[in-house]
């Protein structure tokens, strides 16, 4: 089973980044949407404070970490709380999507930082669920060998818009949501993921 994820972070420019968010869409198109409340703020610059800190999605009052109303009826498994909190809640997640615990393959785009603070939630690598790959699948290695010919190299593929790219594969369809949000970006991944697949 695929699972596409994206995650949020307080930046490149130090050591340690704090995880802010984390979406995961399923191959069977169920969500998850966590955001984070024990990042250090301190940690991020003004672009991710206008970019990513700005499109935090949850509004509304939370009970035990489960998010009673975000605002937003688009995503339903949101939770808001520590990292501990929201491991817990991610390996529920997972065995729930996953009845038949089939292996799971986690995708994503320019993975490195991402699946580095995934590992980093649950201890390590050595500490995935047992039925998560310890590599995650990235889709930015697709998009120099599925293309015309635009995308020469990695630079390219790096630099290419990813929307540009979700809209090639389905004809002209974006998710509803916003640029670097976790879950919308999952999204876009899992679009663009499938949409080389056809």
């Amino acid at each position: 089973m695929n699972i596409y994820f994206d995650t949020e972070f307080t930046g490149l420019d130090h050591k340690d980044p704090d995880l802010i968010s984390l979406g995961c869409v399923a191959e069977t198109g169920e969500k998850f949407y966590a955001e984070f409340d024990n990042y250090d703020i301190s940690k991020c610059s003004d672009w991710v404070k206008e970019n990513v800190i700005a499109n935090l999605v949850i509004k509304g009052e939370h009970v035990d970490g489960k998010i009673d109303d975000t605002g937003n009826p688009f995503f339903d498994n949101t939770f808001v709380g520590d990292s501990e909190f929201i491991k817990k809640m991610l390996t529920k997640w997972l065995e729930i999507v996953n009845p038949n615990n089939e292996r799971i393959q986690f995708v994503s785009d320019v993975c490195h930082y991402d699946f580095y603070l995934l590992c980093n939630l649950f201890g390590g690598a050595f500490n995935l669920p047992e039925n998560v790959n310890p590599a995650c699948y990235d889709i930015c290695q697709d998009l120099v060998d599925e293309n015309d010919g635009d995308i020469k190299d990695m630079f390219d593929a790096f630099d290419y818009s990813r929307e540009e790219a979700c809209k090639f594969y389905n004809e002209g369809k974006l998710p509803e949501g916003t640029k670097h949000n976790s879950l919308y970006d999952a999204m876009v991944i899992k679009m663009i993921y499938e949409g080389m697949r056809g």
